[in-house]
């Protein structure tokens, strides 16, 4: 009913103690609040959301259009509607070191449990497209350097991002990884990973979690949980999935309306309405007023 009963500061420790236990942790990607519930529901371990899921949902290119305070209060929506830690994709920071550090505390204050700073230069582009351009070491170190000092809650976890395998190889990914981590870095999500070797040897190059991307028609094979757990990957993203699930059915729902007039042939595939009033918690609201769900829903 309504938001979340756990609070922000105790969903950012639960999600350390667990990040700092070793195993795998699953975090989906959320298009919206209902779908973070979803998630939750599911059974995973965190939610992510994801600044091109949030660029596309303004049906903006994931290029840097989006704003701090656009990301904040979406990811603010999405965070509270479940009990489980949600990370959030903050680009480059928006803006300078001193935007970094803002950025830190509007992302804290939104309920956030950690976000992801990288070191493309802007206007930055998906992290899986070709032509990407990073920033020199000393501005990819200032920008973490100034998200760490600015970090008022320790469990608060600062993730940095380096899209450098892609421009100047997997040598230099470990090198700035090992940079970054010296510069404060809690955790590092090297981006566009190409093998399991890759990974494995970032896995050998630093100690502190890392994360792994599995964003479908990227640059990444689309490894399995267990894959990924063997070479001590300690979190895996399916940042677009949702959406790209959710958007295909629509495309195929538009479709089936030109050709047939009607759903009826893709009632099966729809998401019952009491289905749905179970995960609002519809009924929950009559603790407010027993008027609001006194009907019996067919299925």
């Amino acid at each position: 009913m309504l938001y979340a009963q756990t609070t922000p500061a105790d969903k950012r420790a639960g999600f350390r103690e667990r990040l700092a236990s070793g195993e795998l942790l699953r975090f989906p990607g959320a298009f919206n609040p209902l779908s973070a519930r979803l998630i939750e529901r599911k059974g995973f371990d965190g939610v992510y959301i994801s600044g091109a899921v949030l660029s596309a949902d303004l049906g903006l290119p994931d290029i840097g259009l989006t704003t701090l305070t656009e990301v904040a209060g979406r990811a603010k929506q999405i965070a509270r509607m479940t009990e489980l830690p949600a990370i959030v994709d903050a680009d480059t920071g928006f803006g300078e070191p001193m935007n970094v550090a803002r950025t830190v505390q509007e992302m804290e204050d939104a309920g956030l449990a950690g976000l992801h700073i990288e070191d493309q230069i802007n206007p930055k582009r998906c992290g899986h497209l070709d032509g990407k351009q990073v920033v020199d070491e000393h501005t990819a170190l200032q920008r973490i350097r100034a998200a760490v000092d600015a970090r008022r809650d320790p469990n608060f976890l600062i993730m940095a991002r380096t899209d450098i395998a892609a421009v100047d190889g997997l040598d230099a990914a470990i090198d700035r990884a090992k940079a970054l981590v010296d510069a404060g870095a809690d955790a590092i999500f090297p981006e566009a990973m190409r093998s399991l070797e890759e990974f494995a040897a970032m896995r050998a190059a630093v100690d502190v979690p890392l994360l792994a991307n599995m964003t479908e028609f990227g640059k990444s094979e689309l490894f399995t949980v267990q894959q990924l757990a063997d070479v001590g990957m300690n979190l895996v993203i399916w940042p677009v999935s949702l959406l790209r699930l959710a958007m295909g059915a629509a495309e195929r729902g538009l479709d089936e309306l030109t050709d047939a007039g009607a759903l009826t042939g893709l009632l099966p595939q729809m998401q019952h309405r009491a289905e749905l009033y179970e995960l609002i918690d519809y009924e929950g609201y009559n603790h407010f007023d027993t008027s609001i769900f006194n009907f019996t829903v067919a299925r």
